[in-house]
């Protein structure tokens, strides 16, 4: 197996589920600090768009061509991501414990993403350059993979995966935090 086939297989089989696996103990960390009772919806909000900011690139990335509009798709939405973590810890410290289990989840929700980015730039080191030397001539459209990047059958499984571990569990966050403040309009969270 080659180094380029090696590092995308420590993506899509390493990097990737450790993501929705940070992101499920996150969630169960907001739910044992009633999350809905202390930071409520505004915090649960963050989360998905959080969610959002990166998943929108692993899509992207999985199902198109690396070229200078991905990497650009991908860096902003890195920046954004981390812009809004910094904001939703910020806003949550004051209002709800963060314990010692969910600082842990945050370290790998905050570095997966970067450390996905850096060796998406390393595998793709000339669509790299030619990004930071302005060479976008015909590199400013998505264009679909032949065969997704871990074969037909991988992006199925992986959705399922994030469905069941990530996107539900955020979803009943999001509906608990929505049902507390709509039952308790008014009154702070």
């Amino acid at each position: 197996m080659d180094t380029h086939t090696l590092l995308i297989h420590v993506l899509l089989y390493v990097f990737l589920p450790l993501w929705g696996i940070a992101g499920f103990v996150d969630w169960c960390c907001h739910r044992a600090t009633r999350i809905q009772e202390t930071s409520g919806l505004k915090e649960s909000l963050m989360h998905s768009v959080m969610g959002i900011q990166v998943g929108i690139p692993i899509l992207i990335c999985l199902l198109y061509r690396i070229n200078v509009l991905v990497l650009l798709i991908c860096l902003l939405a890195w920046v954004l991501h981390e812009a809004v973590a910094h904001w939703d810890v910020h806003f949550a410290a004051p209002r709800r414990h963060i314990s010692i289990w969910e600082m842990h989840a945050h370290t790998y929700l905050g570095s997966l993403p970067l450390y996905m980015l850096a060796m998406i730039l390393v595998i793709n080191w000339p669509v790299m350059l030619d990004l930071i030397s302005f060479n976008w001539q015909g590199q400013m459209q998505l264009v679909r993979v032949d065969v997704p990047h871990g074969g037909e059958r991988y992006l199925p499984y992986y959705l399922t995966f994030m469905g069941l571990l990530c996107i539900a569990p955020y979803m009943e966050e999001n509906l608990r935090c929505l049902r507390h403040y709509l039952k308790n309009r008014g009154e702070p969270a």
